[in-house]
Formats: C-alpha cells, sequence, structure tokens
C-alpha cells in the first residue's frame, strides 16, 4: 500500500520512539507507540485506483460519507462529504481541468460533520475549470484535523481523479456545483474519491 510522503514526518519519530521504548524494556509504552505508529502509517494510506473519465461526469473528491446535499440561493448545488479518521485522506480532482483560484480561510475547528464547519473552520477553496464548467472543491478541517495540505497551484491542469492534496486526522470536504448538474448521490450515501460519481454535467443536446 502507497503511504503519501507527508506521512513520514510522523512516522520517523514515532518509529525511532517505538524502538527505544522498547529496547530500554518499556514494553507496554513500546507497544502504544507502534500501534500509534501503524495508525499513523493506515491514516496517510494512498491506493492507486482506476478513475472514471467520462466527459461531463464529477468524481468525488473524497471517501467519506454524504452529511448533506443543499441547493444554494443562486441555484448552485452543494455536496458536503464527511471524512472519519479511518478514511482515506486523500483529495481529488472531481474533474478535469485548470485550477483557476485556490483561496485560504483561517477559522474555527468544529467537529466536521458539523453544518456550521461549511462557514466558520479553517478551509481551503479550489476552483477547477474546463471548457464545459467549473467546479469548486472546499477542504474543510475539523476538530482533530489542523492542518490543510493542498500540492496544487493556480494554473495547473489536473485530470479527472487527479491527487490534489489531504487533510489530517478527520475532515470535509465540500463540493460547489453548477445549475445543470444532475446529482447522483443522497445524503447517507458513502462514496470514494476518483470512483464514485457525484453528478453529470446536463448537456444542451440532452
Amino acid at each position: 500500500m502507497r503511504i503519501a510522503k507527508d506521512a513520514f514526518r510522523f512516522l520517523i519519530p514515532l518509529a525511532l520512539i517505538s524502538l527505544l521504548t522498547i529496547l530500554s524494556n518499556f514494553l507496554w509504552t513500546g507497544l502504544f507507540f507502534v500501534v500509534l505508529t501503524i495508525f499513523v502509517g493506515c491514516f496517510f494510506r494512498d491506493p492507486d485506483r482506476k478513475i472514471l473519465t467520462d466527459e461531463g461526469l464529477i468524481l468525488a473528491p473524497a471517501d467519506g460519507k454524504i452529511v448533506a446535499v443543499n441547493e444554494n440561493s443562486d441555484g448552485t448545488k452543494k455536496v458536503s462529504i464527511f471524512l472519519s479518521i479511518f478514511n482515506v485522506h486523500i483529495n481529488r480532482s472531481p474533474i478535469k481541468g485548470k485550477i483557476e483560484e485556490i483561496i485560504y480561510h483561517p477559522g474555527r475547528f468544529r467537529m466536521a460533520f458539523d453544518n456550521r464547519a461549511s462557514i466558520e473552520n479553517e478551509q481551503n477553496s479550489i476552483v477547477v475549470k474546463n471548457d464545459l464548467f467549473q467546479v469548486k472543491c472546499v477542504q474543510i478541517a475539523g476538530a482533530v484535523a489542523r492542518r490543510i495540505v493542498c500540492w496544487k497551484k493556480i494554473g495547473d491542469q489536473v485530470k479527472i481523479g487527479e491527487r490534489i492534496g489531504l487533510i489530517r486526522f478527520g475532515s470535509r470536504v465540500d463540493l460547489v456545483l453548477p445549475v445543470n448538474v444532475s446529482l447522483s448521490v443522497a445524503k447517507g450515501d458513502k462514496v470514494w474519491a476518483g470512483l464514485t460519481p457525484i453528478g453529470r454535467l446536463i448537456l444542451e443536446q440532452e
């Protein structure tokens, strides 16, 4: 299983502490740090996936559970995904296109399944645009997650399902979709980044 490179700043110290405590005969303490090391390694797992590439398709940007599906006042749609500490936390681009905008907002650290988190929590908004439409993907920190990581910059071209970042230790990702998108998910559904269709653009010929 591939592990994201961001993990090693945590894994190396934890592995050293585990080894030193065991060699010092603090076996139970050492066992605790071994388990913690394994947990961190699992948290940062980064599986390869066979990405769908149909035109107009919007894929889930994160693994997790749909906790809200809403329509904004301007008619756009918002789909919110909650990531528990047991989900894969690699975020992927929901569509192919160009990174038009990246805006970071400092904020609070409410529980990620709380709808107020979409407005009040620390977050990073990424707008991806192509010839057909644009989608906003918002990485939102939760009560435990205190670090949002974005691997892309404005002007980058991304493929649908391409890795764009991660959020450490429990979080939320919101998708803001155009008016002319037909959703294929509902509240309570489980989704997987790069694999689960969130919706599809309604093309004129349809």
